[in-house]
């Protein structure tokens, strides 16, 4: 309740509740794309400053390993999901699986506030982890799409301009950079821009989730791809994804808070670098089915009762 409570998902709930009546309100582009930036640079810079206090760790490698695996492994049976109850073509199912075992900054940022406010917070190196997390899906993703098909070797023949596409992506670019500038400079470097990027986070992150709360359900209301089948796995692939990464992060010992962050990684679905991705690699895919998914359905589910939900959890199994 605490969580639901917290500003951060209050102003989500106006944007969503403003789409809903079909207010007007918006936040202007330009704002919005600067709150993005800000926001990745401040995440990226306060998890790099806490590796470079900590220095490398075994949780650290472990962390890594596990977020790695499961971003290779849980477009896989989703996809399996999709074609089988989903009903949906190799091409659709191929895309919006490795939307879902890719990962949702805004997801981990907003997961992150949460898990501090409740007295759980998650180490700073899961903001490299949610890095590494961003481009396997989506080489999963591509391979199930165009398995068995004549499109197979034209997959192979634009890999280098897909990895080229993926890893120079915006948010996984400025995310990385100033993950590595945040190691350089440390704690006392960082003290002399803390008061911009530390004491406005949390305003900027309530700004930035009214616009999300805005998007998620007038993309979800303008939507003619989504089925109740459909929306019922958007619901569904948080929950058992989300309860995998935190039994497997408990059973690394990474502790509850950071237990819970990778369960919120898992139960992510990317809706800003994979969409990237799959207009160049599926030009054919539907933007509107797998966009609707990830951003009008499990986004908004995450948010408001996935997030609370992997906390209890990841504290009730008790991880150190």
């Amino acid at each position: 309740m605490s969580s639901l409570l917290s500003p951060m998902i209050l102003f989500f709930l106006l944007g969503a509740a403003a789409a809903l009546v079909r207010s007007d309100l918006s936040v202007p582009e330009a704002i919005a794309k600067g709150l993005t930036i800000y926001l990745m640079i401040a995440i990226g810079l306060k998890g790099g400053v806490e590796v470079a206090a900590q220095g490398p760790s075994v949780a650290f490698l472990l962390a890594a390993l596990a977020g790695v695996a499961l971003s290779f492994v849980i477009p896989l049976p989703i996809f399996w999901a999709l074609r089988t109850f989903g009903r949906l073509s190799k091409v659709n199912a191929g895309a919006v699986s490795a939307h879902y075992g890719s990962v949702s900054v805004v997801t981990f940022v907003t997961g992150s506030e949460v898990l501090t406010g409740l007295g759980m917070p998650a180490a700073g190196f899961m903001v490299a982890v949610l890095a590494l997390m961003e481009t396997p899906a989506i080489v999963t993703g591509l391979m199930l799409a165009r398995s068995g098909s004549e499109a197979g070797m034209e997959t192979r023949r634009e890999g280098g301009g897909l990895l080229h596409e993926t890893l120079l992506n915006g948010a996984v670019l400025l995310l990385i950079g100033s993950f590595v500038i945040g190691m350089i400079v440390g704690k006392p470097g960082f003290a002399t821009v803390a008061p911009v990027f530390e004491a406005g986070f949390r305003g900027a992150l309530c700004i930035f989730l009214l616009e999300m709360g805005l998007l998620a359900v007038r993309r979800l209301v303008q939507s003619r791809s989504l089925t109740p089948r459909l929306v019922f796995l958007g619901i569904a692939f948080p929950i058992i994804n989300g309860m995998v990464g935190i039994v497997l992060g408990t059973l690394l010992g990474l502790g509850s808070g950071t237990a819970a962050a990778l369960g919120i990684l898992a139960a992510s679905a990317s809706y800003i670098a994979v969409p990237a991705a799959m207009r160049m690699a599926l030009p054919q895919a539907d933007p509107g089915l797998y966009l609707s998914l990830s951003l009008g359905v499990t986004f908004p589910f995450n948010v408001l009762v996935g997030i609370p939900l992997f906390a209890t959890v990841a504290r009730w199994m008790g991880g150190p």
